[in-house]
């Protein structure tokens, strides 16, 4: 997907261009989607304050006069329960080697904890460098930030460790120049306006799971996915139709997605909608359905389908 992005933060990459592959790994829920978004100066990959959120390795384009960098936003390292799951893990770990720098990103506010313990196990296996992103850090008194930093010293060795928060910006342009700095001097991948090399499908659909995703909370966690069944501008009309089906697991689910009357259901297009057209630029007549495909994430077939394989 092209788009004109906002003008990125200039970084000096000490006089050749530079560039690279950069995985982003941690835990689920750390701030990985967040910190892209902030990169490339739009959404591109989707936000929710629930776990295993992004499903497949979202790659995001950053470029500036000195370097390019083409990050890898991987699903959060866990313990799968699933096909889905596993699939997820898997991607994140074949995602390792890829890339020329790792970033392991880390949640300063709550501390090191035994999910942090096993992603750096797994990092101490690969030869890329890796740097330790300690993110969340508005969220840390001024205080304890010392403190805070020191505590994920024990996780392992790491090529440097920056304190950032994704949210405020805060220290997001030093992590950028360290990265440039340990970049090869390289060419181009992507022409300067590309953000990702997703379709504008695939983001269309992640904006409508992000707005199911929020407006269901804990009623149904994980059993949705999207599809963009049509999308094409209207003839003669600056307007774009697009036409998608969510998918769940079982007739409840289904009934809590549509809500009373459909209520529920016209929220998530309403607000699903207004980032679309944000996105497209244009005027987006959006039609929603809900479909049942019983225990979808643990058939390979609807994994493939649905574009997690």
């Amino acid at each position: 997907m092209t788009h004109q992005s906002q003008e990125p933060p200039r970084a000096d990459g000490g006089g050749q261009f530079r560039s690279g592959f950069c995985a982003i790994v941690g835990r689920p829920n750390v701030g990985k989607s967040t910190l892209l978004n902030r990169v490339v100066g739009q959404k591109v990959t989707i936000v929710s304050d629930k776990p295993q959120t992004t499903r497949n390795k979202i790659q995001c384009v950053w470029t500036t006069p000195q370097a390019q960098i083409v990050f890898l936003d991987t699903p959060g390292i866990h313990r799968p329960y699933d096909r889905l799951g596993e699939r997820m893990v898997e991607a994140a770990l074949e995602a390792l080697e890829e890339v020329d720098v790792i970033l392991m990103m880390v949640d300063g506010a709550s501390g090191p904890g035994k999910g942090d313990e096993e992603v750096a196990a797994q990092l101490a296996q690969v030869s890329s460098d890796v740097l330790l992103v300690i993110n969340k850090m508005d969220l840390v008194p001024a205080s304890q930030r010392e403190k805070a930093v020191a505590a994920f010293l024990t996780l392992g060795e790491f090529a440097g460790v920056l304190p950032i928060s994704a949210v405020t910006g805060e220290g997001v342009d030093k992590l950028l120049e360290r990265l440039i700095e340990m970049l090869p001097p390289g060419p181009k991948y992507f022409p300067d306006d590309w953000l990702t090399d997703h379709p504008e499908q695939f983001v269309v659909a992640e904006l409508i799971r992000e707005k199911a995703l929020m407006l269901t909370r804990e009623e149904v966690p994980y059993a949705i996915a999207v599809v963009v069944e049509r999308m094409g501008k209207r003839p003669n009309k600056d307007l774009v139709d697009i036409e998608a089906t969510i998918f769940v697991e079982r007739e409840s689910q289904k009934g809590i997605i549509i809500g009373k009357g459909g209520s529920r259901l016209k929220e998530i297009g309403s607000l699903a909608r207004r980032e679309i057209e944000a996105l497209l630029g244009s005027p987006v007549y959006l039609q929603l359905w809900v479909k049942v495909n019983p225990g979808w994430r643990d058939k390979e077939s609807a994994l493939r389908a649905l574009g997690y394989m």
